[in-house]
């Protein structure tokens, strides 16, 4: 099921949509439908991202049924809502892990290229001579051991059409093509199974980031903060778990930039499974629902492995089969 948070005409307050039958219906009227006065549970459902994914998917086939009858007494009736895309949830905390080798190797490549470029040249060598990769472009030898990841700031969200500006303290503004997952039900010591049935739903993430301040902030011993703080995009539309997770790890995805086609992706090759990550996240530590997870950027998904950096004026899509689009400008 495909949701989203839209604002009723004459209503301050957001309230949820659910895409039915090509179109999106406010959860609210549906189940105000024929005089009905809401519950708060009902009230909290058409309003909360959170609540309403918690349900599972005996409580959207009901709904289901309710929309049915609300379309067929409100054929052709016109929008009564304002199409502005909103953020579909307030996260409470934001962890971004990093699952896949293959960007790990081919994002410390590309940077050396830019911004190393001697160092470049002589693994360049290196590689061609030996047919290995060079040793420094490989994770360090604790990725390979438990799935890692950086707390990022929650409160930089934004969703799709936001503008992205340059950090004035950047000249090097990367993408980061990402899935993320909303954590609905919480968890503690986790096995990997029992991970996964925390998992709410799903949105396409862009994690953009500073890449010219990042290899500093880094070594400096501590994780990145001013290279990645300033600005996370999430899709204003969310999709419900049961939809995403039969397909979890073979999504294709890609990225176009001014609508050209800079590379096609998938989900495929994780090095540690999502159900791993969540449940090593959940190791001694309490998670909780409304907490974002993403999967770290899939292979080629950023400028530093394709070669196409942002620059002003570029509109960015990052599409992920059966979870969506999120589209954003840089200025």
């Amino acid at each position: 099921m495909k949701l989203k948070r839209i604002r009723l005409k004459g209503d301050t307050s957001p309230a949820i949509a659910i895409f039915f039958k090509d179109e999106w219906l406010p959860l609210r009227l549906v189940l105000g439908q024929a005089g009905h006065v809401l519950t708060p549970e009902e009230e909290s459902l058409s309003t909360d991202m959170i609540s309403l994914l918690q349900k599972g998917p005996a409580f959207r086939q009901f709904l289901e049924g309710l929309m049915d009858a609300w379309l067929s007494g409100h054929a052709g009736q016109q929008k009564s809502f304002d199409d502005t895309p909103l953020l579909p949830f307030e996260p409470r905390s934001y962890r971004d892990f990093m699952l896949y080798e293959r960007h790990a190797v081919d994002a410390a490549r590309g940077y050396a290229k830019r911004f190393i470029p001697l160092g470049y040249k002589i693994a360049t060598i290196f590689e061609y001579i030996t047919g290995r990769t060079f040793p420094l472009f490989r994770p360090k030898g604790q990725w390979y051991k438990r799935p890692i990841y950086y707390m990022g700031n929650h409160l930089s969200f934004v969703t799709d059409n936001h503008a992205i500006a340059f950090p004035s303290y950047s000249k090097a503004l990367d993408y980061e093509l990402e899935l993320g997952a909303i954590i609905t039900h919480p968890i503690k010591n986790a096995a990997p199974k029992e991970a996964l049935t925390a998992i709410g739903g799903f949105a396409v993430f862009n994690d953009f980031s500073a890449r010219d301040i990042q290899l500093a902030e880094m070594k400096s011993g501590f994780g990145p903060t001013k290279a990645k703080h300033f600005a996370n995009a999430v899709s204003s539309v969310v999709v419900s778990a049961d939809e995403i997770l039969p397909y979890l790890n073979n999504l294709q995805a890609e990225i176009r930039i001014n609508g050209r086609c800079i590379v096609k992706t998938s989900t495929a090759g994780m090095h540690f499974s999502l159900g791993e990550a969540i449940a090593y996240a959940s190791l001694e530590e309490q998670l909780y629902p409304g907490e974002f997870i993403a999967t770290g950027t899939l292979p080629g998904g950023s400028g530093m492995e394709n070669g196409r950096w942002l620059k002003s004026g570029d509109i960015i899509e990052l599409t992920i089969e059966r979870v969506g689009t999120l589209t954003n400008t840089i200025v």
